[in-house]
């Protein structure tokens, strides 16, 4: 199998890491993070660059692009440490719209998001869900044509920066019932949607998302009423692997950093590098990072499988990717020593971020359990 990137990818790559070493260094990205709007103008860079339009499909202003190309970027938005919202508005979001969505809701949204003038947050956790896609209380009742929408979504990634949110909501069943999910496409405007922004540990933002008695026309249902949860598992699946690829780029960055800073620091008359202990860490590194890098290409080419393979190839990555990462990460930390942690140092941000896609829709147990039960079912 071949498995070298297209001109178009590496350009892609290339033009990304270029633009991220001159405008988005370690320096630059510390001090973008303090500023609430800093984030438009590198939104619009990727937008001239067509990484927004890269997966979306080419009559709605999209390059007709696939996982391959999402996971190029993703990865070297791990390496620069990149927080801007990417997975949420264009896997997502651009996702749901192209899979589900009408003509009429890809020809307004999907052409925005190419643009870089739409930004989509996706509202889908609850208080109490933990990571279970299926359980929604956010209710959504029939008002005429249209819904009422009332609840509360938490932990909504990208919430400050969007102008728009992707809630998925009950409108039949009980609360953890398979069927009776819904998708809608709501205007962070419309009346009734109330947020609270924070910080998150890696230097993204997100938000509280509440609902209450906002109502939506028909329009704003994206698919089928009631129908949801499989084309929700999917777009989960598929923003996890390209989170996946993202966690590589941060472990290629942490292992390449840790290497170097230990051919430069002296312990006892010579570099800590000479001695056999940090040589065997620093292999390990290597050595998990390039397993890593296996599992979430596995994981992006299984994306187009049946339902139950993507889904246990992603499990297994994350499985895999997730206690690699951790292991890189304090691997790295270590070999710094009590500089690791600081805020100037940039290893530490990198295992920062690296813990937060490790919790993002579902950490290493939970997808360990996920992967158990799959193939239980598939062998019954």
């Amino acid at each position: 199998m071949n498995f070298d990137y297209t001109d178009e990818q590496n350009a892609i790559r290339d033009s990304l890491s270029k633009w991220a070493a001159q405008q988005y260094d370690f320096d630059k990205r510390r001090e973008a993070l303090k500023i609430e709007d800093a984030w438009k103008k590198n939104w619009a860079t990727f937008a001239e660059f067509g990484l927004l339009a890269a997966p979306l499909p080419e009559d709605f202003d999209g390059l007709g692009g696939g996982a391959i190309d999402v996971s190029v970027v993703t990865e070297e938005f791990g390496r620069a440490l990149i927080v801007e919202p990417y997975v949420p508005t264009v896997v997502i979001g651009g996702g749901a719209l192209k899979y589900a969505g009408s003509d009429a809701q890809k020809d307004e949204h999907l052409t925005a998001i190419a643009g870089g003038e739409r930004v989509i947050a996706f509202a889908q956790g609850e208080p109490k869900s933990r990571w279970a896609l299926n359980d929604v209380s956010t209710a959504a009742k029939k008002d005429g044509a249209g819904y009422v929408l009332n609840g509360q979504k938490a932990v909504v990634l990208g919430g400050p920066q969007a102008d728009h949110f992707l809630v998925t909501a009950r409108t039949a069943g009980g609360q953890r019932d398979a069927k009776g999910i819904s998708l809608f496409l709501v205007s962070k405007t419309a009346k009734g949607v109330t947020t609270r922004d924070y910080p998150t540990m890696d230097g993204t933002r997100a938000s509280e998302v509440y609902f209450e008695n906002v109502s939506v026309g028909a329009t704003n249902l994206i698919g089928a009423a009631d129908g949801a949860l499989p084309l929700v598992e999917r777009l989960v699946d598929e923003a996890n692997a390209a989170y996946c690829s993202e966690a590589v780029g941060c472990m290629r960055m942490m292992t390449s950093s840790t290497q170097e800073y230990a051919k430069t620091r002296k312990q006892f008359g010579k570099a800590i590098a000479e001695f056999q202990v940090i040589q065997h860490r620093l292999v390990d590194m290597f050595i998990a990072t390039e397993e890593s890098v296996s599992m979430a290409l596995l994981a992006t080419i299984k994306l187009g499988e049946s339902d139950a393979e993507r889904a246990k190839a992603v499990s297994a990555a994350k499985v895999s990717i997730g206690k690699a990462a951790r292991f890189v990460g304090q691997a790295a930390v270590q070999t710094h020593g009590g500089m690791g942690v600081t805020d100037e140092m940039r290893v530490g941000h990198y295992f920062k971020r690296v813990t937060m896609l490790d919790a993002t829709f579902g950490n290493v147990d939970y997808h360990l359990k996920r992967y158990t039960a799959l193939n239980a079912k598939a062998a019954a």
